[in-house]
């Protein structure tokens, strides 16, 4: 079965790859949405990919998740296709990122493939319908798979401001999340990375957390918060974010978004767009990242790690870099969904084959020799 998947890609990737990316990003999307509302099309998803993944249960942030892989924000801006991202396999979906009010984000073209490089580079700018029309689609779906959601400031809001966005925007999803996630890291949304030097940081987070607090006493359940970081950190500023997620009770911080970086490497004739960098690329950058987050939360903090995984051994490294969970984009785009279940496959053997019987244990014990 898993080797049908990857030839049934195998001929949809040129139709796709012939046109635009953002044109094939939306009418992939719209064949997904269409799927997501039709029980038969989710369970043919299923059959062809979701169950072809094995089971490798984990817990992040308090969750269970079925195993290690989920899907990155990014590709389900408006939580139109929960259903059938987690019938192809993904243990976890990150929806968004949503903003308070509409906003079309940046001008076209704004997202572009690095076939030679296996990467993309995107300068969409927060897209979004705004949270009004994101509720409306959630509640129109089956969760199934743990349901994150990502929010962000609208562009038009200064940056002194942005704590009235993220406030107002984790109100409102705060009853549809498993889990929110804080993001302060695109580079496409100018001054957004500012929110990273502790001047701004610190009093963000603290209302933040006030927030989550007040959000938990009306719903009666507590979602779990993380942040979402850039690859582009210095040392010091990763010490500072460290030391602010710990202070406030963070859950975890995600590692990471996309780099404004561009490797010697890299081949793209797309090389020099504007924006941010993501997919194989920004692997190694990525991965240490984790590194030195890991070193100063020691998982008083967990970590979910992205960035340019591409196979098993591009997740094991993650994981033993010290990431409590995975996610992917830009690498699905490339290889489909049969990727999955080839990456969970990969990481289950690995266990196994260190003498472990779960996931966890074996993570623990490895990263301490």
């Amino acid at each position: 079965m898993l080797n049908l998947s990857k030839l049934l890609y195998s001929f949809a990737r040129p139709a796709l790859f012939s046109l635009d990316p953002e044109r094939a990003h939306d009418i992939t999307l719209s064949n997904l949405t269409r799927a997501s509302k039709s029980p038969f099309l989710c369970s043919q998803l299923e059959r062809l990919f979701g169950r072809t993944v094995p089971n490798l249960p984990m817990t992040c942030m308090g969750l269970d998740f079925r195993h290690p892989v989920g899907l990155a924000a990014g590709l389900d801006k408006e939580a139109r296709a929960l259903p059938a991202f987690s019938a192809m396999g993904f243990s976890g979906v990150e929806m968004g990122t949503v903003t308070p009010k509409p906003q079309a984000g940046n001008p076209k073209p704004r997202m572009f493939r690095l076939v030679e490089d296996e990467a993309l580079i995107n300068r969409m700018g927060f897209n979004s319908g705004g949270v009004d029309e994101f509720l409306s689609n959630i509640l129109k779906t089956d969760k199934t798979a743990v349901a994150g959601i990502n929010i962000g400031k609208n562009a038009v809001t200064a940056i002194e401001d942005a704590h009235f966005d993220y406030v107002s925007a984790m109100q409102r999803v705060y009853s549809q999340a498993d889990y929110l996630a804080i993001n302060i890291s695109s580079p496409n949304t100018k001054s957004l990375r500012d929110l990273q030097n502790e001047s701004f940081l610190d009093d963000l987070l603290l209302k933040i957390k006030t927030a989550q607090l007040k959000c938990q006493k009306v719903h009666g359940r507590y979602v779990p918060i993380a942040l979402k970081v850039a690859p582009d950190l210095e040392s010091e500023e990763i010490e500072t974010i460290a030391e602010l997620v710990i202070s406030h009770q963070f859950d975890a911080v995600i590692a990471t978004n996309t780099t404004v970086a561009r490797p010697e490497s890299l081949q793209s004739p797309h090389a020099a767009e504007v924006g941010g960098l993501s997919g194989a690329p920004v692997k190694d950058q990525a991965t240490e990242c984790i590194r030195q987050f890991y070193k100063l939360l020691q998982g008083r903090v967990q970590i979910i790690g992205v960035g340019g995984i591409k196979d098993a051994d591009d997740a094991w490294d993650k994981l033993l870099a010290g990431a409590d969970y995975l996610q992917i984009y830009s690498q699905f785009i490339y290889q489909g969904p049969a990727m999955i279940a080839q990456i969970v496959e990969g990481i289950k053997t690995k266990v196994e084959s260190q003498g472990y019987s779960d996931l966890s244990t074996a993570l623990n014990e490895l990263r301490s020799k």
